[in-house]
């Protein structure tokens, strides 16, 4: 390490010491003192369900239990082995619900970017295995127009974070949207998400070389149905992607179908 690196993590350190002096760190979700910042208090880490295995190898959607315990076999679920998706594989932090609602809303609504460090490292965490092959980290894209809105992509900042985390390349601009689409919203089936978001993002040229045969890993605040990253691995599989993964920060996980 030289010694420039060094002693600019130190006054990083130092400034982090000094701001929590002044400023004591607050948690995440419900705004109680914690000894760190970007952390959650106690009683809020143990309301989020947080998302590892058992599940299934494709989509990471959660299992009750570990059906091939101990075989080294690879397990889909349903889904998967029904329709398999655009995507290798994806991952998620945590389930989307009741618990969580407040962090993704407030991280995506609410300028609450000072989030972005924390999510990425616990990106870095639910997708270790994924990020570690990675050539490409990029982020879903916004329609420029939803960014002016916004004023922030906060797909951007979580990829941004997660490939710092890592070491790993972040390309935030690999994606664009090429079209102004209706927001997906929760009442649209999975039908209604993937007719709206077809052909809504393209990879840029002058980024289609660096794609070619790379393992890319695309990045989202909620998978909700994939229909969104689905239509991401696709365009980036016809630019020429060796492989494309999915992941985000929350997911939805619906009761299983009898």
């Amino acid at each position: 390490m030289s010694a420039d690196i060094a002693l600019l993590r130190w006054l990083r350190r130092a400034g982090t010491l000094t701001l929590d002096a002044v400023l004591p760190p607050r948690c995440l979700a419900c705004g109680a003192a914690v000894d760190a910042s970007g952390a959650l208090c106690a009683a809020c880490w143990v309301r989020v369900a947080w998302l590892g295995a058992p599940q299934c190898d494709c989509c990471g959607t959660p299992f009750d239990f570990d059906p091939a315990a101990g075989s080294g076999e690879r397990i889909l679920c349903g889904a998967c082995l029904r329709t398999p998706p655009e995507f290798d594989r994806a991952r998620a932090v945590f389930r989307y619900d009741e618990a969580s609602r407040g962090l993704i809303l407030a991280f995506k609504h609410a300028d609450r970017t000072y989030a972005a460090p924390a999510y990425g490292r616990w990106l870095a965490r639910a997708g270790a295995e994924l990020l570690a092959e990675a050539d490409i980290v990029a982020p879903v894209p916004l329609h420029w127009t939803r960014l002016a809105w916004r004023r922030y992509n906060q797909a951007a900042l979580l990829a941004q974070a997660a490939s710092r985390a890592v070491g790993r390349r972040c390309l935030a601009d690999l994606l664009v949207r090429v079209r102004r689409t209706r927001q997906q919203q929760g009442d649209m089936g999975r039908a209604a998400r993937r007719r709206n978001i077809r052909r809504a993002f393209a990879v840029r040229d002058r980024h289609r070389v660096a794609v070619e045969g790379r393992r890319v890993v695309v990045v989202d605040d909620v998978y909700t149905t994939g229909a969104t990253v689905e239509e991401c691995a696709r365009v980036l599989r016809e630019a020429g992607a060796g492989a494309v993964d999915v992941l985000t920060l929350a997911r939805v996980v619906r009761p299983a179908v009898p």
